[in-house]
């Protein structure tokens, strides 16, 4: 673990402080899409979001290097979740660019208390981070779309994406256990 600026730290603590209420602003910005497939739940959605967001905080917190593949990890399995909601590939960009909106207006205090030039270095890495996600995310959506035409299984693609829930929610389970191990090791430290 290496040494964090304390506006980075500050920052971190801002998004964890106040997770629940972007999730809920996210969640609203996302509307109907939401609930527009009977595959995934609204729940399920709302989880990867907090998921999301508790990642998003490590990023630019003291286990930045520590969190990178995560990272890359929930977003990539954002765009799967997209691609099983029967999202289009602009709508995917746009959820995750409600991502930036989302941290921008609850932060935007913290970064405005800032010295000009941290509060830019903090808006810098804050949408370097997005723009890192919405290109993972499109990764996984198009992995996705790519897999309903030619399954692993050497059957022929029939556009119709064969979709378990359940394996949804293991994967969130298993990034959430990655990232709690992550953090737990650096407390040990």
């Amino acid at each position: 673990m290496r040494a964090s600026h304390p506006t980075l730290v500050a920052a971190s603590r801002a998004i964890a402080a106040q997770r629940e209420v972007m999730i809920s602003r996210w969640s609203e910005w996302l509307g109907d899409r939401m609930t527009s497939s009977r595959v995934v739940s609204r729940a399920l959605v709302e989880r990867q979001l907090g998921l999301i967001l508790d990642v998003l905080a490590s990023m630019v917190g003291p286990l930045r290097r520590e969190t990178k593949p995560i990272w890359a990890r929930v977003t990539e399995h954002y765009g799967r979740i997209a691609a099983a909601r029967g999202l289009a590939a602009g709508e995917v960009v746009e959820e995750m660019q409600y991502l930036r909106e989302v941290l921008i207006r609850y932060l935007a205090p913290s970064i405005v208390a800032l010295r000009p030039r941290q509060g830019m270095a903090l808006l810098l890495r804050l949408n370097r981070l997005v723009d890192r996600g919405v290109a993972m995310a499109v990764v996984g959506y198009t992995d996705a779309l790519v897999h309903t035409l030619i399954p692993s299984d050497g059957s022929r693609g029939n556009g119709a994406p064969t979709v378990d829930p359940a394996d949804f929610s293991r994967d969130l389970e298993t990034i959430g256990d990655a990232l709690g191990e992550v953090v737990a090791s650096a407390g040990g430290r």
